[in-house]
């Protein structure tokens, strides 16, 4: 180890003017730092809807559907098993959402509350009734065409399908939500 230079009187009494008093640390034990919390959104921690969930265009365009056609939408890297049973109905539904006679704008805040509603409670998987649009006077289910353009923008759907016949079939969907934890 190499000799410490001694200290001139006139370096200690400069270190000393410019450091101030002092005093003597009863112990040498480091205070350990709070484990740093993950981060979260305000408007999520106080139960507002976040910007994110209902940032829906209804200018985005997934293609229209008719009243009798199947929806289906996943988002890369889902299982394929796990699409399997989406689609046959295997998995548990948690909650459920009848949307019948909801105008366009009722049914997008229902949607975005429930979806919101339904992540909070853990809840994976889901069922949407929307109906099969035979109100819409020969045009195209409106409420079908909404969800199916809604739900593909949402963050939190990873997949959605429509139901088998048993479970209303063309006029309901089954979605599967990502986990809290993500």
């Amino acid at each position: 180890m190499a000799d410490r230079k001694k200290l001139s009187e006139d370096d200690i009494e400069l270190f000393r003017r410019s450091v101030g008093p002092v005093r003597k640390l009863s112990h040498d034990k480091a205070i350990q730092a709070q484990k740093k919390r993950s981060p979260r959104p305000r408007q999520q921690q106080q139960g507002e809807i976040s910007p994110q969930t209902d940032s829906f265009s209804d200018h985005f365009d997934a293609g229209e559907v008719s009243s009798d056609e199947t929806l289906f939408f996943a988002r890369p890297g889902i299982q394929q098993r796990k699409l399997q049973q989406l689609r046959r109905g295997q998995l548990t539904v948690g909650a459920e959402l009848d949307m019948h006679g909801m105008t366009a704008t009722i049914a997008r805040q229902e949607l975005v509350q429930f979806i919101s509603a339904c992540r909070d409670q853990h809840i994976r998987c889901v069922r949407v009734i929307h109906g099969k649009g035979y109100r819409s006077d020969g045009q195209a289910p409106i409420l079908k065409n909404r969800i199916n353009n809604w739900l593909r923008q949402h963050h939190d759907v990873l997949a959605f399908s429509s139901t088998p016949q048993k479970d209303g079939g063309s006029g309901a969907v089954y979605i599967l939500l990502r986990s809290a934890s993500r």
